[in-house]
């Protein structure tokens, strides 16, 4: 397609050529668009810090939605879909989201990985358009830097730019930021922009009432996505520090080489104002250092924890970072600068890193090697008295118990989950933080998790068939193949229509795994047109009711497949006592890493498992067991058929949100029948069956997580 139109004469070239057309043809000819576009000059006043009250400023910033707590939003979407995700934004025994970097695995069975990191500094554009897209792209680079890659060319950038066309000023605004990292930036750093969208629209304009012109106009705006092949998905850095590493240090890396510009900055903004003086990347030599000594200190295991510095300044980067590793810090900012409120606020590109004090030394001369010994410095290291300070030439002029920071920080999240959610949950929630000796998440085991308990069946090369059962908007079934693969099975893929229309029969299988996800939207409730497919359907519910009848059978439903199976109970035998599954008490989706205990219960997948917790992912909107009556869930309990509750993190069985997120009874989250073989579960052990894909797991860890145990149970109760 394309050319002049003419088709030729020859035989071959009309084959080669089955279609010639004119692209004129097809698009016809557009005009030329011209626009002329000028400068604006805007005049800004200064912004300063004097006579501003720094506990003051530094709950303001805190409650800043820019820099504040996400989790009411994180936590209402599946972070764990695919069983592939290593690093999500939640980090820690605690689970708190700040994290720099996500990381995806790149198969099953690999190490290797991809990193995706962002950056925006939209504020900075009302000062400084092109500093603002160089801003972003650093923000962007400071971030993925936390990721194990091997070089900064490989990482490459999506850009998505917006901008007001039209609106005065705003048009030479974006071509200078264009020129700026496009033709500059980018080419000095040596990476490239290979993607990208644009939104040109962004400018309102309506009449009120009265008839008078409004109009919103959001400035010029960058939004860069960083994309980077990760060589170790176990080497990802975060920001939690480590109080188990022995004496550390806190070094921070200034890009800004001092500067400690205030202009767009969250200090600036709860404040008002804006400020004339951005920050900015004014070297980029500097800046590729910086990540090429990231990933050197990274690989030498010398970078304890990291985290970049950007909305909110080094005080955001220090709590966030005190938040993570619930500790005490202790700053001296006195070689930062004059203006300790700037040196605090300013939100130049750098990091901070926790590094052994045994090796600073090393670490400070490997700095200054690189080129960043006058940007490093020494600022501090961890304390037990659960503080957060900072000092200023001897004198603190900061300090307040990280709690108290925490619930500040968290505030913000609080009073959205409040007006959106269940208002009990949130404040629960809330109130979870002022319990300033929560250990956190952990694994107590009653197994040795890297003990081959099937090794002896699957040395024998026989692989029995598990059907990985599937409806239309169910998406687990990869993890859930994956899981029963590794412990030799051969899994196959079954979908619903398969079995309705007489393509496959489960009296080939030895198990049916009915997977995760949202099979008819949940429409109908949850799982329950899944069920309906089956109920209703002459062949596919005698087939379900003979596999079941059998004695050499199992089932495993996990999520959407136990709200599924929970509705087949009339099918299944000893599946009387089984609950229906319900909308969640928070009246919200809810994706979280909980921490469950095994009790005794004679499930096949549980043997040798019985005592034992340890986190595991949930990812459900409708979780909370409904019981027809209170003896039928005591009825329950006394014949065993529990296989699963929520407990918290001191190993209390769980009636407070979140260690309970869905609100269900007894932290009751998983059932078997009376012979073990057919087990419901909401949570997804399918999702975090190898170590590396645990949002927290223990140091200790090999390959294999403990919730493989559950699928290697199956392939020796199989023989």
């Amino acid at each position: 397609m394309g050319g002049n139109g003419e088709g030729g004469g020859a035989e071959a070239e009309r084959r080669a050529r089955p279609i010639d057309l004119d692209l004129d043809i097809i698009f016809g000819k557009p005009p030329r668009m011209l626009r002329d576009v000028r400068h604006v000059k805007r005049k800004l006043g200064t912004f300063s810090t004097k006579g501003i009250d720094l506990r003051d400023a530094a709950y303001r910033v805190l409650r800043l939605p820019a820099v504040a707590d996400k989790t009411f939003l994180i936590t209402i979407g599946d972070r764990s879909v695919g069983g592939l995700v290593a690093r999500d934004q939640m980090v820690g025994p605690w689970q708190v989201p700040v994290a720099d970097v996500a990381v995806t695995a790149s198969s099953f069975q690999a190490y290797t990985g991809e990193a995706m990191a962002m950056g925006e500094r939209t504020p900075l554009a009302l000062i400084d358009g092109p500093a603002s897209g160089r801003m972003a792209i650093g923000e962007a680079l400071t971030n993925i830097a936390a990721g194990r890659i091997r070089a900064l060319p490989d990482v490459k950038l999506s850009a998505n730019w917006m901008a007001p066309a039209g609106h005065p000023g705003e048009d030479a605004i974006l071509y200078d930021t264009v020129r700026a990292v496009a033709l500059e930036l980018c080419p000095a750093l040596g990476i490239s922009i290979p993607v990208g969208k644009d939104s040109m629209s962004m400018k309102t304009v309506w009449h009120d009432a009265s008839g008078e012109r409004r109009e919103v106009t959001a400035p010029v705006s960058l939004v860069v996505s960083a994309f980077a092949p990760v060589a170790d998905i176990r080497k990802t850095l975060t920001p939690q520090l480590r109080t188990d590493r022995g004496d550390t240090d806190l070094i921070l890396v200034d890009l800004g080489k001092g500067k400690n510009r205030l202009g767009g900055s969250a200090l600036a903004q709860v404040y008002g104002a804006v400020g004339n003086d951005a920050p900015d990347v004014d070297d980029p030599r500097v800046l590729r250092l910086f990540f090429h000594i990231i990933q050197a200190l990274n690989e030498l295991g010398l970078a304890l924890a990291y985290h970049d510095r950007s909305d909110g300044g080094l005080f955001a980067t220090i709590c966030e970072m005190a938040f993570a590793g619930h500790t005490g810090v202790r700053i001296d900012l006195t070689a930062l600068g004059r203006d300790p409120a700037a040196a605090l606020f300013s939100e130049e590109l750098g990091a901070v890193l926790q590094v052994p004090r045994a090796r600073s030394e090393g670490i400070f001369g490997a700095l200054k090697k690189a080129g960043l010994g006058r940007q490093s410095y020494l600022i501090g290291t961890l304390t037990d008295d659960d503080i957060v300070s900072f000092q200023h030439k001897g004198k603190d002029v900061f300090y307040d118990a990280r709690a108290n920071l925490h619930r500040a920080w968290s505030e913000t999240s609080f009073h959205m989950q409040r007006l959106r959610d269940n208002p009990q949950c949130a404040q629960e929630e809330y109130d979870r933080l002022l319990d300033i000796k929560d250990p956190g998440l952990s694994a107590q085991l009653t197994f040795e998790p890297n003990d081959k308990v099937a090794a002896p069946f699957i040395g024998r090369g026989a692989r029995p068939r598990v059907a990985i059962l599937r409806e239309q908007g169910v998406n687990g079934q990869l993890e859930m193949a994956a899981a029963f693969d590794r412990v030799g099975f051969a899994a196959v893929d079954v979908t619903m229509s398969d079995v309705v229309e007489g393509r496959i029969a489960l009296t080939d299988f030895k198990g049916v795994a009915a997977c995760g996800g949202f099979s008819y939207g949940d429409v109908l409730g949850a799982g329950e047109g899944w069920a309906k497919s089956i109920l209703f359907n002459a062949r596919a519910r005698d087939e379900f009711a003979a596999f079941f009848a059998r004695s050499d059978s199992f089932a495993l439903g996990v999520c959407n497949g136990c709200q599924m199976m929970s509705n087949l109970r009339e099918l299944i035998p000893g599946a009387a006592l089984w609950p229906h599954f319900v909308r969640n008490l928070s009246e919200q989706y809810e994706a979280r890493v909980c921490r469950v205990q095994v009790p005794e219960n004679p499930s096949l997948f549980f043997r040798g498992m019985t005592g034992s917790m340890m986190p595991i992912v949930v990812a459900h909107g409708e979780g909370r067991a409904e019981f027809r009556s209170e003896a039928q869930l005591q009825q329950a309990i006394l014949e065993k058929q529990v296989a699963l509750c929520f407990v918290d993190n001191r190993g209390e069985l769980a009636r407070t949100y979140p260690y309970n997120p869905n609100g269900t009874p007894l932290g009751i989250t998983g059932l078997t029948t009376a012979d073990g073989r057919f087990t419901i579960l909401m949570p997804h052990p399918e999702r975090v069956f190898r170590t590396v894909a645990n949002s927290w797991h223990p140091e200790e860890c090999g390959e294999d997580g403990p919730w493989l145990r559950m699928f290697r149970n199956a392939r020796v109760w199989v023989g």
